[in-house]
């Protein structure tokens, strides 16, 4: 399968703003670029880019005072294939797992163990460890929150989200990865496009948020929003939650003045 990807982002800066971009696809999708995954500005502005400690390709730029747009536009090769789904994955002891897992056992910006850890364990406790257990946790959050754009706040946290009932695609993960932790999975927070491919076109495209959990000595993906396996995920930025996964992150003043996400099949 040929996915066409690509964005259109428009800031308005009052005055010379740094910022951070998580635009570009992840390194571990690199070998399946057919044509360059390259950040443009407009007008023009230096990108420097680096890769964080996540694999993230990071790009630093200095908006002008006025506006600019950031955009790319690229073709990349997929599988085809709907997200694994693995029933037998096992669940590893917290002391048995390897140390650069750990961190996603850990509470974070937006994923606050501490508020939902009671509740985790009297709703998940009884279910056997693994595969099924974290199923139940997607399905809860699935069940839990409402979806709205209108619902979308940069600052809602795991147990925010949990008591409001309303959110977008990043709350359900945030929630689901919280309740995964809780429980003693690994999880971290991912981001990326996520096209209608293979099921009904519903409003406008836009970056999604999904999760993965560490099971049976790998990671596997999970989407809370969906709570069924897609095709066509492309990864840009994982992390513990959506600060480390953020599309864009201001040191400045800035209006959000236009958004377009390209995610479509080529025949």
């Amino acid at each position: 399968m040929r996915i066409r990807a690509g964005y259109e982002i428009t800031y308005e800066c009052p005055q010379p703003t740094p910022m951070l971009a998580l635009l570009n696809v992840h390194s571990s999708r690199y070998q399946d670029l057919e044509t360059p995954d390259v950040l443009r500005t407009e007008p023009y502005a230096p990108v420097t880019q680096y890769h964080d400690g996540f694999g993230n390709l990071c790009s630093r730029i200095v908006l002008p005072p006025g506006r600019t747009v950031l955009s790319a536009d690229f073709v990349v090769r997929d599988s085809g294939a709907p997200d694994p789904v693995s029933p037998e994955a096992v669940q590893h002891p917290v002391e048995n797992l390897p140390n650069d897992v750990i961190v996603f056992l850990l509470a974070s910006r937006y994923c606050e163990t501490e508020h939902l850890s009671d509740l985790a364990w009297r709703l998940f406790g009884d279910i056997p460890p693994g595969w099924g257990r974290a199923q139940a946790i997607v399905k809860y959050a699935h069940e839990r929150i409402t979806f709205g754009y209108e619902h979308a706040r940069p600052t809602k946290t795991a147990f925010e989200a949990h008591e409001e009932r309303l959110g977008v695609c990043r709350d359900y993960a945030h929630l689901a990865i919280t309740l995964c932790r809780c429980m003693n999975i690994p999880a971290r927070y991912c981001t990326g496009y996520l096209g209608d491919i293979g099921v009904p076109v519903v409003g406008e495209m836009d970056f999604s948020a999904w999760f993965e959990v560490y099971l049976g000595d790998r990671w596997h993906i999970l989407d809370a929003r969906h709570n069924k396996p897609r095709i066509g995920r492309i990864l840009m930025a994982r992390g513990r939650d959506a600060t480390d996964a953020a599309i864009t992150t201001s040191f400045g003043p800035n209006v959000l003045a236009g958004f377009k996400v390209i995610t479509e099949e080529l025949s």
